[in-house]
């Protein structure tokens, strides 16, 4: 991985990945006691920064391997990124996703014209069920996060956010990133060593799920304890990957951790000072930034929303919580 290939990812992203613009709050900024530059990736399409990743990895593809379709396994926000990504590629598509997975994110990838195999995370394995179907169908297998194409789709947001911040006047600022895997916090971190090297990322996660924040204190690879337990569950992964740990062991700060009530605030807050619908994994950087203060350093901090696609009765449930 290096930031040669999130520069051609970029190129290759050019009029279909969409540039979501660098955005700012004075009531949130009021709550956090510095600015606060929000990166809205709910704003992308699929509603989710997932998409530039799929973008990278399908059309990076030789035409023979996409013509014979793609395999994904996701909770939601990757399999609609994949799925949409492989319907503009021409490609045929098999998203492996939770049965628990939200409504609202099973329909719209089966909506993007994947096929969707379901299964039940607390006694299947979607690894082995994923290794099965592309065996026997020739599918090329998409990981959400451990893949050095995804890792460089996801990093052309740190080039945007180079680039934006610079236009602000931001010279340095905590970069925090909402965290499952580490795909987009190891491919932010990768940009902006090249394009903003005063600028630190650091992950943001939820409580009980803070493999990332664990593995980075500890210097090794740590896993959560248990699968299930958070509403945040776009970004609950069993671990840190192989390829993105490495990457966040040398460029990331310390992790920082938040509730799932937090979340449901900064979701609240999100909707309320800039119209913005996110999800709770979504709204898990954020939720640093306003309640994790006194753990962040300088006048600027930068956070990422990742994603958007909520069922109604939790965006209901965000909106009625009270800080």
């Amino acid at each position: 991985m290096n930031i040669d290939m999130i520069r051609a990812s970029a190129a290759r992203a050019e009029g279909h990945v969409r540039r979501t613009p660098l955005l700012n709050s004075h009531f949130l900024d009021e709550i956090a006691g510095r600015r606060v530059w929000i990166k809205p990736e709910c704003l992308q399409h699929t509603g989710s920064f997932k998409f530039r990743g799929a973008w990278s990895a399908l059309s990076s593809l030789n035409p023979e391997a996409r013509a014979k379709g793609v395999i994904a396994y996701s909770s939601g926000n990757h399999a609609q990124g994949v799925a949409l990504a492989s319907k503009m590629h021409g490609a045929p598509a098999v998203i492996i996703m939770p049965k628990d997975s939200p409504r609202l994110k099973i329909a719209n990838t089966r909506a993007y014209g994947a096929e969707v195999v379901l299964y039940d995370r607390a006694g299947e394995s979607r690894e082995e069920i994923g290794a099965k179907l592309a065996e026997e169908r020739g599918l090329t297998l998409i990981k959400p996060y451990d893949e050095p194409q995804v890792i460089a789709g996801q990093g052309t947001t740190g080039l945007e956010i180079a680039q934006q911040a610079a236009e602000a006047g931001i010279e340095n600022a905590d970069v925090i990133v909402c965290c499952g895997g580490g795909g987009l916090t190891s491919g932010i971190a990768l940009a902006l060593e090249a394009e903003a090297p005063s600028f630190r990322v650091r992950p943001a996660e939820p409580e009980g799920f803070d493999d990332a924040a664990r593995s980075l204190a500890q210097g090794k690879i740590v896993g959560n304890a248990r699968p299930l337990g958070s509403i945040c569950d776009a970004i609950v992964t069993p671990q840190p990957g192989d390829l993105t740990y490495p990457i966040m062991q040398r460029l990331a700060g310390p992790g920082l951790v938040v509730s799932d009530d937090e979340a449901l605030q900064a979701m609240a807050q999100a909707f309320n000072r800039l119209k913005l619908v996110a999800e709770p994994g979504g709204a898990v950087a954020l939720a640093a930034a306003l309640f994790r203060g006194d753990e962040i350093e300088g006048d600027d901090v930068i956070v990422t929303i990742s994603g958007g696609n909520v069922d109604a009765e939790m965006f209901e449930r965000a909106l009625q919580t009270r800080g």
